[in-house]
């Protein structure tokens, strides 16, 4: 009982700075060598605007890279010279935009998390937002870590926090005798 809380402080840790300060997020944590769907949770447009397109770069170390279609919008993807996918694009049609920011989108992608546990992988993502004279904005949540620093620091990256892969039974262990301390063990 004392693993399973003290894995949830941690996740908990993990989670709140990147919910907290990132207004393009990634919800939930991305589990070690699996293949999952993840989420972009885009909680506004820009200066009252509606949101027009999010591009998402893919880092290099994630694989199995396949995105879900969306009710936002038409969504690209972008390869390098492998046939690697280093970038997703949705984008709305002109007559699905709103006449203001009214709008909180979902945008899902399938991919393979690398086997990374206890490390966080930064989607660094640029939304556009369309005001309704056509005037077009654009946010860069690129900020990581080792570029956060200056005198205007960029917007935060959408962040994964990575945490061990679920196994059937690792939670469920029995400790024959009291343990006062399972860090030793942990």
């Amino acid at each position: 009982q004392r693993t399973v809380a003290a894995l949830l402080a941690v996740a908990g840790v993990f989670l709140v700075p990147a919910v907290a300060s990132a207004h393009i997020s990634v919800a939930g944590p991305g589990f070690a060598n699996t293949t999952q769907e993840i989420v972009f949770d885009v909680g506004h447009g820009c200066a009252g605007a509606d949101t027009y397109s999010v591009k998402v770069e893919i880092p290099s170390v994630v694989t199995g890279v396949r995105p879900m279609r969306s009710d936002f919008g038409k969504v690209s993807v972008e390869t390098n010279a492998a046939e690697d996918v280093i970038a997703i694009t949705w984008q709305k049609d002109d007559a699905e935009l709103h006449a203001r920011d009214i709008g909180y989108y979902k945008l899902s992608v399938r991919l393979k998390v690398p086997n990374q546990p206890f490390t966080t992988l930064y989607f660094p993502t640029h939304q556009t937002c369309k005001a309704s004279d056509g005037t077009l904005t654009t946010t860069h949540w690129i900020g990581t870590p080792e570029n956060s620093g200056g005198a205007e620091p960029p917007e935060p990256a959408p962040a994964l926090q990575e945490v061990p892969a679920r196994k059937a039974g690792w939670n469920k262990f029995t400790v024959p005798v009291d343990v006062p301390d399972l860090s030793l063990y942990f």
